[in-house]
């Protein structure tokens, strides 16, 4: 891991204020921020590893655990809500026998939730992996979780 991170962070260096596209460019190669990663991020800026787990756990877009193969995101925004979006998410999590937060233990699946996903008028909406998935019922997730289950067997 030792040689990627440095590939990542050489063209950061000398670069005040770049912590956050770091943490996000590490992310991007690893899935997630490993604890050998925030050391070495912290070495390589003469940061605290504190202050690197502040920025890491106050900003919702870092993961210190690895994810899931299929990310699965559901809207618990006020549109969504009022819309069914809590149905839509327990359908989700006795589907994928995981809550919110986890993942499956092949790691295959990861279910979250996020305040909003800015798209309130397909609401209820959920996305997986980077596709936007609108107007959802408990029938199109239970739909949509079949076609990725049968993707993965393919």
């Amino acid at each position: 891991m030792n040689q990627e991170l440095a590939e990542i962070l050489t063209p950061y260096k000398g670069r005040r204020g770049s912590l956050i596209p770091i943490l996000q460019a590490v992310q991007a190669r690893l899935g997630y921020l490993p604890e050998e990663a925030v050391v070495q991020i912290a070495r390589f800026l003469g940061t605290p590893e504190s202050e690197i787990y502040g920025v890491l756990t106050f900003y919702a877009q870092f993961r210190t655990s690895p994810v899931g193969r299929n990310l699965i995101t559901v809207c618990r925004g006020t549109a969504c809500h009022v819309q069914g979006g809590a149905r839509i998410l327990a359908e989700l999590a006795r589907r994928l026998g995981i809550k919110p937060g986890e993942t499956s233990p092949d790691m295959e699946y990861s279910l979250e939730t996020v305040a909003c996903l800015g798209c309130c008028a397909l609401a209820p909406t959920m996305v997986i992996n980077t596709e936007v998935h609108g107007q959802m019922t408990t029938k199109k997730a239970a739909e949509l979780f079949s076609e990725i289950e049968g993707e993965g067997q393919g």
